[in-house]
C-alpha cells in the first residue's frame, strides 16, 4: 500500500480532539424568559382572534370567525381589513416585512420576504399592505418538487391565505417578519404543498361526521378533528457535528461502532436533564410559548441524548402548523446553545430511534370527544359507531395508512425492536377488544324499546379514562383511552401526510357507514337497530387488523401474513398504494387529490427517496477514500514500522507476530471496503440512468443500499483495531454521552 505523509492522519484526528475540548469547556447559557408566567407572554407573537378583535371592525370580526368556522368566503372589502389591521399590529411589533408561509412537498418550510415599504408617485414613501397581498401571491415555484404537474420552464405558483392558522411574527436576530400560513398551488390549481390536501380531508371528515352525528344528537353541526404531535429529537454539539461529514450531510452517523454503554442500564429515560439541554429547552419553549405553541410536556427519551416534548391537543390543520414551526424553532435556538438538533429517525445504529406520535381524536361542537365513551346508553352508541369506523377505515386502507409514514429514513426506524412495525394492525387494550368480541357474539333485540337495551348479555361499557388502557409501544396504531395514537410516523416527517390519509378514509367510511344504515332504515328496521347491525359487521369484518400482542415477535410477522396482512417493509414498494385504483377513487371521491395529484405525489416521494441513498451513497463513497482508508493505511504504515524494528534488534516471530495479525487483519477490512465502494459506485451508476422512477428507487433500493451495512461493518471493525488517538471521527461514546 502506499506510503501517506505522517501528518495527515494526525490532522483529521486533531478535528477530533479539539471539538471535544470545545465542548467540554461550554457552560450552560443563561435562559430568562419574560415573566415566570407562561400565561403572560403565550402569543404575544400571533395575531389571533383576540388581536383580531382588538383590530377589526365588529362585521369584519364576525366575518372571519364565519370564514374559520364554516369555510364562507371572504369580501374583498375584509380582506382589505384584514391586512390593514394585520400590518398595524406587525409593524408595532417592529416587523418591516411580511412573507406568506408555506409548506411545499420538501418537507420543510418556505418563505418569501417583502417588504411593508412602498415608493409613491411625489417621491415619499408609505408603508402599505393590501387585502390583495394577503389573499395571494405569486412566488416562483419552478424549483421545488411538482411531480409532473408542470413543465420545467413553468414557474408560475400561487400562495393563498388560510384565515383558520392565525398570522405570526418571527424574530431573527434583530430583524422581525410577519408570516401568514398559507396553502400552495400551480397555476392549473394543483396542490404543491402539504395543507392544501390536509384542508379539503379536514372538510371531508367533518360533513361525514356531522352526518353520522345526526343519527344521534340533531345540536352537533360540526366535527373537529383534534391531534397532539409527541416529538422526539437527539441533541449533539455542534463541535462534534461539524467534525462527521455523515451528519452534517444525511442525518445520521453512517459509520460508528457502538459505544461500550449505550441505553442497556435504562438510565436516561426520564432522568435527571443535564444543565445545557435545560437551558436549551426553557429558551425554545419560550419562543414557542410566544407564538402560541402550547408546549406542556419535556423529559429525557430512551437513548442517551434523545429527548422529546409534546404540546395539548390542537385542532388538526393548526397542531400540524405549530409542529413545523416547532421543529424550525429548535434547529435555531439549537444553534445558539452551541447544540444540533437530530431530527432524523435513526441517527445513530444501536440505540432507539424517534418517532413523531400523531394522536388523533375527534371533537363537536357541542364539546363532546366521539372517542371517548359515555354513561348512557345512547353515548356508549355513538361511541362505539365512530371507534368501530375508524378501525373499519384502517383495515380497509392499512397499506395506504402504511404508505403516508414511507420515508428512507422511517424505514430505519420501523420495525426495529424499538418502533411499531411495518405491519399496520389496532391495539385496543384487553377490556374494549373483549366489548367487541362480545358485541359481534351477540343478538341484536329488534323488539326492544329504543330506550332500553339494544342486544343481550353485553356489560355496559366503563368510561374509559386515560389509564383504564394500557399503552401497547409495539403497535403502530393504537387506542389509549380516548384517542387514537399514530406511533408510526417518523421524527422529520411533516404529519400532514399521514393525517391527510387518515381523515380521508375515516371520512369516506363513515359516508359508507350512513348509506348502510340509511338503506336499513328505509327497510323498515329502527334507526338504533340499523346502527348497531351495521356495527356488529364491521366487527367481525375488521377483525383481522386488531392485535393485542408483541408486535416485535417473528410469531406476529407469521400470524400476520396468516390474517393477509401487508408487510411492506421497504419505501418503493410500499408507495405503490397511492396510486393504486383502490386509493385513487378514495381521493377523488373525497375531494382531496385528482388523480394527476396523488400520481404527482407518488413520484415525488420515490424521487426524494432515491435522492437521499444516492446522497448517503456518495458520502460513505467520500468519507472511505478520504477519511477512513488513509487513516488505516497511516496506522498500518506505522505497524510495518514497528515490525521492522522489533526484527533489526533480533527479536523473534513470537514477538512480532500480534502485529503481523493486526496488519493483514486491517489489510482485509481496507481492500474489502475499497472493492466494496467501487461496486457500489457502479451500482449507482446503473441506477442513474433509469428514467423511471419506481424501478430506479428499486434499484437503489436493492442494490445500492445492500452495501452500505457490509461497508459499516469492516469500517467499524477497524474503529476498533485503530488507536482511539489516531481515529478522526467523533465515536458514538462521544456524540451520545458527551454534553
Amino acid at each position: 500500500m502506499q506510503r501517506l505523509k505522517p501528518q495527515t492522519s494526525k490532522k483529521m484526528a486533531l478535528i477530533r480532539f479539539k471539538a471535544l475540548e470545545s465542548v467540554l469547556s461550554r457552560p450552560a447559557i443563561q435562559v430568562n424568559p419574560p415573566s415566570s408566567k407562561l400565561s403572560d407572554f403565550y402569543g404575544i407573537h400571533v395575531f389571533d382572534l383576540i388581536k383580531m378583535k382588538q383590530y377589526l371592525s365588529k362585521e369584519a370580526y364576525e366575518s372571519i370567525v364565519a370564514a374559520i368556522d364554516t369555510g364562507t368566503l371572504i369580501e374583498r372589502s375584509v380582506a382589505d381589513q384584514v391586512a390593514s389591521a394585520m400590518k398595524a399590529w406587525a409593524m408595532e411589533k417592529g416587523c418591516t416585512h411580511y412573507t406568506h408561509w408555506f409548506q411545499p412537498l420538501t418537507g420543510t418550510t418556505a418563505e418569501k420576504h417583502d417588504s411593508f415599504f412602498e415608493p409613491g408617485a411625489d417621491g415619499r414613501a408609505i408603508e402599505k399592505f393590501t387585502g390583495d397581498a394577503l389573499v395571494q401571491q405569486e412566488p416562483d415555484a419552478s424549483s421545488f418538487p411538482n411531480g409532473g404537474i408542470r413543465n420545467t420552464f413553468e414557474a408560475r405558483g400561487y400562495t393563498a391565505w388560510d384565515p383558520s392558522s392565525p398570522a405570526f411574527v418571527i424574530e431573527s436576530g434583530s430583524a422581525k417578519t410577519l408570516c401568514i400560513p398559507t396553502v400552495f398551488v400551480s397555476y392549473t390549481g394543483e396542490a404543491l404543498d402539504y395543507k392544501a390536501p390536509l384542508l379539503k380531508a379536514l372538510n371531508a371528515l367533518d360533513k361525514a361526521a356531522v352526518d353520522v352525528c345526526q343519527f344521534f344528537d340533531k345540536s352537533i353541526t360540526k366535527v373537529t378533528a383534534s391531534l397532539g404531535i409527541e416529538q422526539e429529537y437527539f441533541l449533539v454539539d455542534l463541535s462534534l457535528y461539524h467534525a462527521r461529514p455523515d451528519l452534517m450531510m444525511t442525518g445520521r452517523a453512517l459509520f460508528g461502532h457502538m459505544s461500550a454503554k449505550g441505553q442497556q442500564l435504562e438510565d436516561h429515560y426520564f432522568g435527571s436533564i443535564p444543565e445545557r439541554v435545560h437551558a436549551f429547552m426553557v429558551d425554545f419553549e419560550t419562543e414557542s410559548i410566544k407564538l402560541g405553541i402550547p408546549l406542556k410536556t419535556r423529559h429525557n427519551e430512551v437513548a442517551p441524548n434523545q429527548f422529546e416534548c409534546a404540546p395539548i391537543y390542537e385542532e388538526i390543520n393548526l397542531a400540524i402548523d405549530h409542529n413545523q414551526l416547532l421543529m424550525d424553532l429548535m434547529d435555531k435556538v439549537a444553534r445558539r446553545h452551541h447544540f444540533k438538533v437530530l431530527l432524523h429517525e435513526k441517527p445513530y445504529a444501536g440505540v432507539n430511534g424517534s418517532g413523531k406520535h400523531n394522536n388523533w381524536s375527534l371533537i363537536t361542537n357541542t364539546g363532546k370527544n366521539l372517542l371517548s365513551p359515555g354513561k348512557t346508553p345512547k353515548n356508549n352508541l355513538m361511541f362505539l359507531t365512530f371507534f368501530v369506523n375508524t378501525i373499519k377505515a384502517v383495515h380497509e386502507h392499512a397499506d395506504l395508512l402504511r404508505a403516508s409514514i414511507a420515508s428512507v429514513s422511517n424505514d430505519h426506524r420501523l420495525g426495529a425492536n424499538e418502533a411499531p412495525p411495518a405491519i399496520i394492525s389496532i391495539f385496543l387494550g384487553s377490556q374494549l377488544d373483549e366489548v367487541l368480541n362480545e358485541i359481534e357474539t351477540s343478538k341484536v333485540n329488534k323488539k326492544a324499546d329504543t330506550n332500553n337495551a339494544l342486544w343481550l348479555g353485553i356489560p355496559k361499557i366503563p368510561q374509559i379514562l386515560l389509564d383504564n388502557t394500557d399503552r401497547n409501544r409495539t403497535s403502530p396504531f393504537a387506542f389509549t383511552g380516548n384517542k387514537f395514537e399514530f406511533r408510526a410516523v417518523g421524527s422529520s416527517a411533516n404529519s400532514s401526510e399521514a393525517m391527510t390519509v387518515l381523515n380521508t378514509i375515516m371520512a369516506d367510511q363513515l359516508v359508507q357507514f350512513s348509506k348502510e344504515v340509511e338503506q336499513l332504515v328505509k327497510k323498515g328496521e329502527k334507526k338504533d337497530v340499523a346502527l348497531l347491525t351495521v356495527i356488529k359487521r364491521y366487527i367481525k369484518e375488521s377483525k383481522h387488523i386488531r392485535f393485542e400482542g408483541n408486535g416485535y415477535s417473528e410469531e406476529w410477522e407469521k400470524e400476520a401474513a396468516k390474517r393477509g396482512l401487508s408487510n411492506l417493509k421497504t419505501t418503493p414498494k410500499a408507495l405503490d398504494a397511492y396510486i393504486s385504483k383502490k386509493s385513487t377513487d378514495l381521493f377523488i371521491n373525497n375531494q382531496v387529490y385528482n388523480e394527476r395529484e396523488s400520481h404527482a405525489r407518488h413520484e415525488i416521494r420515490l424521487e426524494n427517496y432515491t435522492k437521499k441513498l444516492q446522497i448517503e451513497s456518495r458520502v460513505i463513497g467520500e468519507m472511505v477514500t478520504s477519511v477512513i482508508i488513509p487513516t488505516a493505511v497511516e496506522y498500518q504504515n506505522m505497524l510495518v514500522q514497528n515490525v521492522k524494528g522489533l526484527k533489526e534488534i533480533g527479536l523473534s516471530k513470537t514477538y512480532t507476530e500480534p502485529q503481523m495479525d493486526l496488519i493483514k487483519e486491517i489489510s482485509e477490512h481496507v481492500n474489502f471496503v475499497k472493492k466494496a465502494v467501487e461496486d457500489m459506485i457502479e451500482e449507482r451508476k446503473k441506477g442513474n440512468i433509469i428514467e423511471d422512477e419506481r424501478k430506479k428507487a428499486i434499484h437503489y433500493d436493492e442494490k445500492v443500499k445492500a452495501y452500505f451495512e457490509p461497508i459499516r461493518y469492516h469500517v467499524d471493525k477497524l474503529e476498533l483495531v485503530i488507536s482511539d488517538e489516531k481515529w478522526p471521527l467523533p465515536k458514538f461514546r462521544e456524540l451520545l454521552f458527551v454534553k
